[in-house]
């Protein structure tokens, strides 16, 4: 009977333990979450860059869904890869972040993606998408919701060139407008996210102003995109 009695209470403190670890993880969730993401840390070089762009990658963004803890768990665990070709900084925002193939929600999870598979920096309407963490978040395209305006610099770089945008329009369109990331004669960029209730899009949208190698790119720049690595970095 006492071994009875002494292996029904180690149970009851196992199921407290088990119910205080959940209640913790459901508390903390949303700061869990960022911290995953906020705390990644890829390694780019042109070589892995060079390799990831041969890699196939799904555009279909009809299928993102809204970013939750187990995505981003298991796109920290490496279960899936993520392929990345460049960098995106906006200097004006705190704002550095990769840029990955396809729009996967493994790829969102932790990175800005790439809206066509035909997209050339520096050419055409090169689209990217990434999660609005909402909650004045840092991270992802949080910044972008809650700060660009019109005349920032946009600048992308696969770590031979830089190329540079300028921010001549902030919109909010329907999610259902998806004619937004087709490709144009004009040079622009389109950057996408989600409104603040997730049933919108907002869309940033640069001219394109000029390429340059990338050690001939403002200091400022450089040091974004060749130190160490932060996803929403803090001002």
């Amino acid at each position: 009977m006492k071994e009875k009695r002494r292996s029904r209470g180690w149970l009851r403190w196992v199921a407290v333990i088990v119910l205080l670890i959940i209640s913790v993880g459901l508390i903390f969730n949303q700061q869990i979450k960022e911290h995953l993401v906020g705390s990644y840390r890829p390694t780019i070089t042109k070589q892995s860059i060079k390799r990831d762009k041969q890699k196939k990658a799904t555009y279909d963004f009809s299928n993102v869904k809204d970013l939750n803890f187990q995505t981003v768990a298991r796109a920290r665990a490496k279960k899936q890869p993520i392929n990345i070709i460049g960098e995106i900084t906006v200097p004006d925002i705190n704002m550095t972040i990769p840029i990955a193939n396809g729009v996967s929600n493994t790829t969102l999870a932790l990175a800005a993606g790439t809206m066509r598979s035909d997209m050339q920096m520096g050419q055409g309407n090169y689209a990217l998408a990434g999660h609005n963490m909402a909650n004045g978040s840092k991270i992802l395209f949080s910044p972008l919701y809650y700060h660009a305006k019109v005349g920032q610099m946009v600048y992308i770089t696969d770590l031979n060139r830089v190329y540079e945008y300028r921010i001549y329009q902030r919109k909010f369109i329907d999610a259902t407008d998806v004619q937004v990331v087709n490709d144009t004669t004009q040079k622009i960029i389109t950057l996408i996210t989600c409104d603040a209730t997730g049933a919108r899009r907002l869309m940033i949208r640069g001219h394109f102003v000029k390429s340059e190698p990338f050690n001939q790119a403002p200091q400022k720049v450089q040091k974004n995109f060749s130190t160490k690595y932060t996803t929403g970095r803090a001002s």
